[in-house]
């Protein structure tokens, strides 16, 4: 979730937030409650990423959220009325179940979980029902960030804000996009004259920091190519690939995402599952494409609730079939049953070819469950029910796993993401590439200014200018503006972090040699601090000088 909370007169995108919250998070929290008072512990891995823990604490949120579902309540009731009146009688059923959704929404924010979303899956870690991994501070693609800076600055303020908001370190992490890149010289992809000088790998941030494990795409465990033909058009993409792959040694034997293997500096990896992702993922083939589940598409204005199933006609809205939430929730016990089957099949089969117990990780965006797919939540907890009355099958997260199973061997990883065609093409392509060439120069000016003003007047000013740039450096840019789904709002919050990162650059400088704030330059500041205010007591040594000449340590779990 890319920083979309409102503050004052200038919305970001809240809706965004919000949905999540009623239709994601809260009903995963519902699923854990009611596991747990079964006695079950799913030991769920759970990414919560620093900028959404930042903004779900934030009383702008809290405050705006309950508005959300009190303003849904009233357009459920409004639509009721509306059928009331005109028909049809089943939409006037649906729009009580939705008044019902929403009303258990806003009663369990602000009475089961004392407004704070995040407090309610510290609960569930602190129980052992799940474990929650950290990210980097703002999703930032590590791979192509300008600065060993940056990479460092995200890896620790990710950690930093998981402790303050969860009480203890993490162990694992979501690596944004599963995106990974071992040491090498490097070469900027974009720019003129760029020379190419020695990077850190991925994984030496995350031993520095203490980070036990992260996840990539099972393509990466195999070791094959990234798919497709963009590295033609793209000439510098496929100079990095070519200086990453000298580094990447084939191993010899057999490599497989149902094992989880340890770097050579002792971080460990873990790789996704191909069969349920499609099982899981796709619309078309898998489990939230049937046609009695929620059609996500079709909404009814202007309160935008949703009264109508997938139906046998996918792509034509105007042949929608009305919803039926128990037709819909008879399906799920089914579907679940065949995930458990493709898991126990996926694992029978890999214990065949190597004669020992493998581990199936299952990995999904958490708004899958919910937000795209409204009986996801339920799903979920069935799936966790039948697994643990399942005398085959053991759920471990990710901690407990390298714990009592620790890797057997040791391997070196390519270059790539879990993004289309494996490697960097959604993140840098045509449509995208003067993202890198704005964000570039912003962070090598940010180094700079830390280096050399990181204490004394302008400190205060450069901090914010360090919240705008992690804010610009948000993986979600590039992805909204590659896949059209939202290109203008995310092209404007770009330009827009970007523009006031400089216009802050431009005072923190002036501040340094001894100048002073307009008075129209204090308003601007002024209101950078509140609308872009995640992260507080930003502390600039995040960006401290990174040595590459020194490997990072080696990671020795105790």
């Amino acid at each position: 979730m890319p920083y979309v909370l409102s503050h004052g007169k200038s919305p970001h995108g809240t809706d965004w937030i919000n949905e999540s919250a009623a239709e994601c998070y809260l009903p995963l929290l519902r699923a854990l409650d009611k596991l747990q008072h079964e006695g079950i512990h799913p030991r769920w891995t759970v990414n919560v990423t620093p900028i959404l823990a930042e903004q779900l604490e934030d009383p702008a949120f809290k405050d705006g959220f309950e508005e959300y579902c009190q303003a849904k309540i009233d357009a459920a009731v409004a639509d009721g009325k509306q059928f009331e009146k005109e028909g049809p009688l089943w939409m006037q059923g649906l729009a009580e179940f939705w008044q019902r959704q929403y009303t258990r929404a806003l009663v369990e924010f602000k009475h089961k979980w004392g407004r704070s979303i995040v407090e309610g899956f510290k609960h569930f870690q602190d129980t052992g029902s799940i474990e929650i991994i950290t990210c980097g501070a703002t999703h930032g693609y590590l791979p192509l960030l300008g600065t060993d800076e940056s990479c460092s600055a995200q890896v620790k303020l990710g950690v930093q804000t998981y402790e303050r908001h969860f009480g203890r370190k993490p162990r694992g992490i979501w690596l944004p996009e599963c995106a990974y890149r071992p040491r090498y010289d490097w070469k900027a992809p974009v720019g003129q004259n760029e020379t190419s000088w020695p990077r850190k790998g991925v994984e030496e941030f995350l031993a520095e920091n203490g980070i036990e494990y992260f996840f990539v795409d099972s393509h990466m465990i195999r070791g094959g190519e990234p798919l497709g033909t963009y590295a033609a058009n793209f000439p510098q993409l496929a100079e990095l690939f070519a200086r990453s792959k000298k580094n990447f040694q084939e191993q010899i034997g057999y490599r497989s995402e149902y094992e989880h293997y340890e770097l050579p500096n002792g971080v460990v990896c873990m790789s996704r599952d191909p069969q349920t992702t499609v099982k899981v993922w796709s619309g078309d083939s898998g489990y939230p494409g049937d046609e009695h589940y929620l059609e996500f598409h079709k909404q009814l204005y202007p309160g935008r609730l949703r009264y109508w199933r997938i139906s046998q006609n996918k792509q034509d809205l105007g042949q929608k079939q009305p919803y039926d939430p128990y037709a819909a929730f008879d399906k799920i016990q089914g579907h679940a049953e065949d995930f458990i089957r493709t898991v126990k099949g996926a694992l029978a089969n890999y214990r065949g070819l190597s004669d020992r117990t493998g581990t199936l990780v299952a990995m999904y965006d958490t708004e899958l469950f919910g937000h795209w797919w409204w009986e996801g939540p339920e799903f979920l907890y069935e799936v966790a029910r039948q697994m643990h009355n399942d005398p085959d099958l053991e759920c471990v997260s990710g901690g407990t796993l390298i714990d009592e199973d620790p890797p057997r061997h040791s391997i070196t990883l390519p270059e790539g993401s879990w993004g289309e065609g494996g490697y960097h093409y959604i993140w840098i392509n045509d449509g995208n590439l003067w993202t890198w060439e704005k964000l570039y120069p912003c962070e090598r000016r940010l180094r700079k200014l830390v280096r050399d003003f990181g204490k004394g007047p302008a400190q205060e000013v450069i901090e914010q200018a360090a919240r705008e740039l992690l804010l610009a450096e948000a993986s979600d840019w590039q992805f909204l503006i590659s896949t059209f789904s939202a290109r203008d709002y995310a092209e404007v919050r770009f330009n827009d972090h970007i523009e006031r990162f400089d216009r802050l650059a431009d005072i923190a400088e002036r501040l340094a040699t001894g100048g002073s704030m307009t008075e129209a330059e204090q308003t601007f500041y002024d209101d950078c601090r509140q609308k872009d205010a995640p992260f507080p007591n930003l502390d600039l040594n995040l960006w401290a000088p990174v040595d590459v000449s020194q490997p990072s340590p080696i990671f020795t779990r105790k």
